[in-house]
């Protein structure tokens, strides 16, 4: 049987319909007339109910311009076809520009493509708040069904994370799979988790968010005994026992306390390390900011690494941390964390508690944002938000501009304006690497305790540990040994305090 097309034009008057357009470009004019007094409501302001929403945009699902995924090899297509999956993205608009809601749909098609997906449609509703039955609207389900049926997509993924009972009343009417924003992207951690500690902050994550999503299919759903039951109970067989979901539930609570013991063992290893560095007080620089800015390419840059670089969303997901050395011989490391997203949903930050706590115990948080992204200061938001919740706000934190080569020059120098101590690099051409560098080891720690000392040669030990761990002021070599003016830490003041000559250097 041939379902019938849905008849899609770019010009519809029937306010019934669906309306599906190219969405105009950026307008900050509001759609609420304003009276001579800039207030709402036009002149008659006693009669102002509130921010009203034009009728059209109430009631309709707008196309996103530019949401097709185009192939640019045509020897994939074969492969693609095969493998891909053929989404629909939907979104509701709730607050915000138009800009905004463009902004947010062109990421949600980015994670869709790195999902590895082939995105079909992008549609927008514009509602003062999500259908809370079926995200949407009621209405607009069967309309989605249309266009799904329309473009042959087999799976629809919505721009926010949906209550067990959205997705259920959502794939009974739609006929397909639906997935939501937490979903994708913790899709995306899955495909690229590595090692032993990331493959496990994934699953735990992923069984937090199932667990809360369990459903049953018909005659699958209970296990009770009764009747004629396959086991041969029957009479005197007949009790409580267990249904399917309350099987999978305590399955999944079973792995779910596997998981975090293996968690707690594995930071045990990371903790060691960094009570080391802490011993020998060295400073830790974490490189934090939105994902795909370029932190790898940059920790690269600065360190020679050679940790993964990769054009795509969440290509790192384990902390890497290289040490470092400032112009005068001093020792920090510089540590590559997993990079943030809008939304960043919560079982996902809660299983990766201990490698984000490596941007919670830094010295000196190095913001990377892309200066090519058409809302950075976006970015910086989302970024500074999810730095609060894990206890990073308050810490010293220097704004690094990145893929200047990449950015439009007006873009940049609006940055400049908003950030005016921010550095402004290109990690893939090496421009103001060194500007950076400066500024780095100038925000760094310093050493509290000053020192002059007379260390004989014999104790070269120790003028290597000032090097490393402080601030030489002036280094002289004399008859009897060196003489050094430094600033250090209170331990190395101690094991200096037999050969200290006079007072501490300013």
């Amino acid at each position: 049987m041939t379902l019938p097309q849905p008849d899609i034009t770019t010009d519809s008057t029937d306010s019934d319909e669906l309306v599906i357009e190219d969405l105009p470009m950026a307008s900050t004019e509001s759609a609420t007339p304003l009276d001579s007094g800039g207030q709402p409501g036009g002149s008659d302001v006693d009669g102002y109910d509130g921010d009203q929403q034009d009728l059209a945009d109430r009631i309709s699902l707008r196309r996103v311009a530019g949401m097709s995924t185009e192939l640019r090899d045509i020897t994939e297509v074969e492969y693609r076809q095969l493998l891909l999956e053929r989404v629909v993205l939907v979104s509701v608009w709730t607050t915000g520009s138009q800009v905004d809601a463009d902004n947010a749909m062109i990421e949600l098609k980015l994670l869709a493509e790195t999902a590895g997906s082939e995105v079909l449609e992008g549609l927008v509703q514009r509602r003062n708040r999500p259908d809370p039955a079926t995200y949407i609207g009621r209405g607009k389900v069967d309309e989605l069904r249309d266009v799904v049926v329309a473009t042959g997509a087999d799976t629809v993924i919505c721009d926010g994370e949906l209550s067990p009972a959205q997705l259920r009343n959502l794939e009974d009417r739609v006929k397909v799979k639906v997935i939501d924003r937490t979903s994708l992207i913790l899709d995306i951690f899955a495909q690229h988790a590595r090692s032993a500690e990331g493959k496990a902050q994934v699953e735990l994550a992923q069984l937090q968010y199932l667990k809360q999503r369990l459903r049953g299919w018909g005659g699958n759903l209970s296990r009770q005994a009764g009747g004629r039951t396959s086991g041969g109970a029957g009479i005197g067989g007949r009790g409580p026992g267990e249904t399917k979901l309350e099987t999978d539930r305590r399955r999944i609570n079973s792995r779910i306390a596997k998981l975090r013991g293996a968690l707690r063992e594995m930071d045990g290893t990371r903790e060691t390390k960094r009570a080391e560095r802490r011993r020998h007080q060295i400073p830790s620089v974490a490189i934090v900011g939105y994902t795909n800015a370029g932190k790898s390419s940059l920790l690269n840059r600065l360190t020679g690494a050679g940790v993964l670089v990769e054009d795509a969303l969440f290509a790192t997901l384990d902390p890497t941390t290289r040490r470092s050395q400032t112009a005068d011989g001093r020792v920090f490391t510089l540590t590559d964390t997993v990079g943030f997203v809008r939304h960043l949903p919560h079982d996902l930050v809660e299983a990766f508690a201990s490698t984000l706590e490596e941007s919670a115990q830094s010295d000196l948080l190095v913001h990377v944002v892309d200066g090519s992204d058409p809302d950075p200061t976006g970015q910086i938001s989302a970024v500074r938000t999810v730095l609060a919740d894990i206890g990073a706000g308050k810490l010293p934190e220097l704004v690094v501009i990145n893929k200047a080569d990449a950015a439009d020059p007006e873009a940049l120098t609006t940055l400049r304006t908003k950030y005016p101590d921010a550095a402004i690099v290109s990690a893939r051409t090496g421009a103001g690497v060194e500007e950076l560098r400066a500024q780095i080891e100038a925000r760094l720690p310093q050493p509290g305790t000053g020192i002059r000392a007379l260390v004989p040669y014999e104790r070269g030990d120790l003028i290597n540990r000032i090097h490393q761990a402080g601030e030489i002021v002036t280094l002289e070599h004399t008859d009897q040994g060196t003489v050094v003016v430094a600033r250090v830490h209170g331990d190395l003041a101690g094991e200096l305090a037999p050969f200290a000559l006079s007072t501490a250097a300013e």
